[in-house]
């Protein structure tokens, strides 16, 4: 296993982390097969793994209860004595936080649910905007304090899936950050945060940690026949997989990546290519580029993200609800994006709450029929209720 320093912290972290969001199930989300995802884990961590993330929600019945991926991980290193011997990583779940108190309530319910003292690494689970105004006002600043001066937890962060003036802005806001989660792949150089999150990050010397390296499996499945072509005309052949994953570990503004294996097939797999130094040629990286912009030539609409249809008088949010349909048209999975589109888009916002008032056609510099696209959206998500 390879292994780099997280940012200031000075940790040493295997460039693979093993993420326990996506653990195998039998029946249902909750339902962890825990004999199959101990001998996972057991694999990772005696191969070199040595940090390990998981949040209040994962695999939960519902979409943001309590889930079951810290009562399970919690489990397993007490009976595996394999504590002391990893970094833990979870989450806050900031957009449950009503009261000052919450705070307390929720660490102190992961912290016997993980049946640990103290946590390594502790971020504010996907942070939006209105979340990170919401835990401010509530003094969230003074609950990390008071974290890192108890050693509840040892390190403070963040994930979030917004844009880069945001990120900036909340980095900015509390020195003590230490590491912070965001997306990242080939085709998100310029989505969210992107590349020039990661530039900033490193510039500030914060750890950063990577989620969707494969975007949740749809850059190694069913892969698109214009896609393939150009992956067996490199010179170096690699498997989907590889591509995707040495891209990111050649880059040096990535400390660690995140997989949320569901095989003990796929954690022997990414162990194996994390423990193999691969350098990404230029000829590579244009080749990466052409899969990227072969992929964009399946996109569902021709929106730029220019923001000037931009704020709706019904509070639509248009931006995010075309790059999400753009999105699911380029992997040509919509069962499979309609996650990102129904937990980052709030219920009030999304494409259905459109009531074709064409406020907005006049601004669009594409010339999109704003109200018709976000009908297509709409049919073709469907309803939260069609996908979990």
């Amino acid at each position: 296993m390879l292994y780099n320093k997280l940012g200031k912290t000075n940790l040493e972290v295997s460039r693979l982390g093993f993420g326990t969001m996506r653990l195998p199930t039998k029946d249902s989300n909750d339902n962890i097969v825990e004999d199959e995802a101990s001998k996972m884990l057991e694999y990772g961590i005696e191969n070199g793994i040595n940090i390990i993330d998981t949040a209040y929600p994962y695999h939960s019945a519902t979409l943001d209860g309590s889930g079951n991926s810290e009562t399970f991980v919690g489990k397993f290193l007490k009976e595996n004595s394999y504590r002391e011997d990893i970094l833990l990583s979870t989450k806050s779940p900031s957009w449950a936080i009503e009261e000052k108190q919450d705070f307390d309530f929720y660490l102190d319910e992961q912290l016997k649910k993980l049946q640990t003292d103290y946590i390594d690494i502790y971020l504010l689970h996907s942070l939006t905007v209105p979340d990170w105004e919401k835990v401010q006002n509530l003094d969230v600043l003074d609950f990390l304090d008071d974290c890192l001066s108890s050693g509840r937890v040892k390190h403070v962060g963040f994930s979030s899936h917004i844009e880069v003036d945001y990120l900036i802005e909340i980095l900015d806001e509390y020195p003590k950050w230490e590491v912070v989660m965001t997306q990242m792949n080939y085709l998100d150089e310029y989505y969210q945060s992107g590349v020039m999150g990661l530039d900033y990050l490193k510039e500030v010397n914060v750890g950063s940690v990577i989620m969707e390296p494969l975007r949740g499996g749809r850059l190694v499945q069913n892969i698109p026949p214009e896609i393939q072509k150009l992956w067996d005309s490199a010179e170096v052949k690699r498997t989907p997989v590889e591509w995707a994953m040495q891209y990111l570990w050649n880059r040096d503004d990535v400390d660690c990546v995140f997989s949320g294996m569901t095989s003990l097939e796929q954690v022997k797999q990414n162990v194996k290519i994390a423990s193999t130094e691969d350098i990404i040629s230029e000829n590579d990286q244009e080749l990466i580029r052409e899969v990227a912009r072969t992929y964009r030539t399946f996109l569902g609409n021709s929106c730029t993200r220019c923001g000037y249809c931009m704020p709706c008088p019904h509070g639509v949010d248009i931006i995010n609800c075309l790059t999400e349909y753009n999105i699911a048209h380029m992997m040509q999975n919509p069962k499979a994006s309609a996650m990102q589109y129904f937990s980052l888009i709030d219920d009030d916002s999304r494409a259905d709450s459109c009531v074709d008032c064409k406020e907005c056609i006049p601004y669009c510099t594409q010339m999109l029929d704003i109200p018709a696209e976000l009908q297509k959206v709409y049919e073709y998500f469907g309803s939260e209720f069609d996908h979990f």
